[in-house]
């Protein structure tokens, strides 16, 4: 499990290693160096996800290790409240930006040889926090769009102990 600590409140993730095996590790690798801290959720979509994990309040990009293997056909759905990697065109290119959906998003999954988005986690605690993030003003700031207007901050990203 994986605690982030945001401007808004405190969210928790179970990750799903049996499923992600690659894209878990590659998440938690970022989470103990540190990298989240600080960093923002740069694109809020409400109905739709949240994404962060590569810009700081300053909207300038932190670099990132290189890109991992697409996972998007382990099985897991992007349904509401799981966590799925972000990525370009390139369905290998996934590095350490994240998001959460918002609501059950069945077109961002596998279909047949298609690649989609893949799913590594979801929130177990702060669903309240997720939702109020989705609810902040956005606006565009330069090419970006759907930016908070005020900066909604990973303060922290731990793994937490489980026994």
């Amino acid at each position: 499990m994986v605690e982030l600590v945001t401007s808004k409140g405190r969210i928790v993730i179970q990750l799903k290693p049996e499923q992600a095996p690659k894209t878990v590790e590659n998440f938690l690798r970022y989470v103990e160096d540190g990298f989240y801290d600080g960093l923002i959720f740069h694109r809020v979509i409400d109905g739709f996800m949240i994404q962060g994990g590569g810009f700081d309040v300053q909207m300038q990009q932190k670099p990132v290790r290189a890109p991992i293997e697409n996972e998007s056909k382990s099985g897991l759905a992007n349904k509401a409240m799981s966590l799925s990697m972000a990525r370009t065109a390139d369905p290998h290119s996934a590095t350490a930006q994240f998001f959460i959906n918002l609501v059950d998003n069945p077109y961002l999954d596998a279909q047949g040889d298609q690649w989609g988005y893949a799913v590594f986690a979801e929130v177990v605690e702060g669903e309240e926090v997720v939702r109020e993030i989705a609810r902040v003003e956005t606006g565009s700031l330069g090419f970006h769009e759907n930016v908070p207007l005020e900066s909604v901050i990973i303060q922290s990203a731990k793994r937490l102990k489980v026994n």
